[in-house]
């Protein structure tokens, strides 16, 4: 990483102190806590470019403030400070940015241990799998979900699922499927118990077929083409149109499915529309699932379909 990079995204994670005392109002939590509610809804409508400034700036300021805070405040500012360090981890990886998505997946965690919080740990340590998702390290990540779920009657279910349903995406990559099944049926039966008020991590309540998107994904990754289009078909039918950059992106595995499944004229027809998208946002998820959707139309890349395909994501897949 260039060190003007490297300066960009640790500056808000690692100001110098100490700061001044001062009183720091417990209303605060409140407020960071609308705050965040209101960034994870502008996350499912803008591009991560637009957020990641913003939301640092924020971190940075909780992070002064806990350096005075007090008791249950500076407790509860913690937690607020791992939240939202999760949340500008997020915004680099989905624009692509892995490294810079992992040192602040490191703050995530290194946050949520001085907060004590069980919940927020096991959080902070599925953050850390998806990076290594994201990388293809399908060890890596089962051994850091494993290692989340290691006291596991400790965690509210909504954890429970989210560490579970990250640990499928490590069995798809080395290739067991059982393991995928089994994983996210369990997750399945943990779902209806989700009942908690933590502000952080709730994809699974909010995503419509939640575990179905999981589900998809990993056949996709296991080239199961026909099954994970049929998924995709059924997922795609509870997303409203106004999520723009997850329907994109689920639209971009669902034309790899219809790819592996032999249907190349499916695959091109569905990528015209995640193109757009794609360029609108600046999603590197996007762009990454649409490089895969070129390497699974080989096959076809010097028939018309192919060309037309190459024609198609030209604005978008990097050479």
């Amino acid at each position: 990483m260039k060190r003007r990079s490297l300066i960009s995204v640790t500056a808000a994670a690692l100001s110098p102190g100490p700061v001044a005392p001062r009183h720091v109002d417990p209303a605060l939590i409140a407020y960071f806590q609308e705050q965040l509610e209101g960034h994870y809804r502008a996350d499912m409508l803008l591009g991560p470019h637009d957020l990641i400034g913003t939301v640092a700036a924020q971190y940075e300021l909780i992070d002064r403030l806990v350096r005075t805070a007090q008791g249950d405040t500076r407790r509860g500012l913690l937690r607020f400070g791992a939240a939202y360090a999760a949340l500008v981890g997020w915004l680099y990886q989905d624009a692509g940015d892995l490294g810079a998505a992992a040192f602040w997946r490191g703050v995530t965690q290194e946050t949520a241990l001085r907060s004590q919080d069980a919940q927020l740990i096991g959080y902070s340590l599925v953050n850390h799998a998806q990076v290594r998702t994201d990388l293809g390290d399908g060890y890596g990540v089962i051994d850091l979900c494993q290692a989340a779920l290691e006291d596991r009657q400790r965690l509210a279910p909504k954890v429970w699922v989210m560490t579970l349903q990250q640990q499928a995406h490590g069995a798809s990559l080395v290739n067991d499927r059982t393991a995928v099944d089994r994983l996210i049926d369990e997750a399945s039966g943990l779902l209806g118990q989700v009942d908690d008020d933590l502000p952080w991590g709730n994809a699974c309540r909010r995503t419509p077929g939640y575990l179905e998107v999981q589900r998809a994904t990993c056949y996709g990754r296991l080239g199961l083409g026909r099954e994970a289009g049929a998924l995709w078909l059924q997922v795609l039918d509870g997303v409203p149109l106004t999520a723009r950059r997850d329907r994109g992106v689920y639209m971009a595995r669902q034309a790899v499915a219809a790819a592996a499944a032999q249907d190349p004229d499916q695959a091109v027809e569905i990528a015209r529309q995640v193109a757009t998208v794609a360029v609108e946002t600046g999603s590197a998820r996007m762009r990454r699932e649409l490089a895969g959707l070129e390497r699974a139309m080989r096959p076809w890349q010097d028939a018309p379909v192919g060309r037309d395909l190459s024609e198609v994501l030209a604005p978008v897949v990097e050479r």
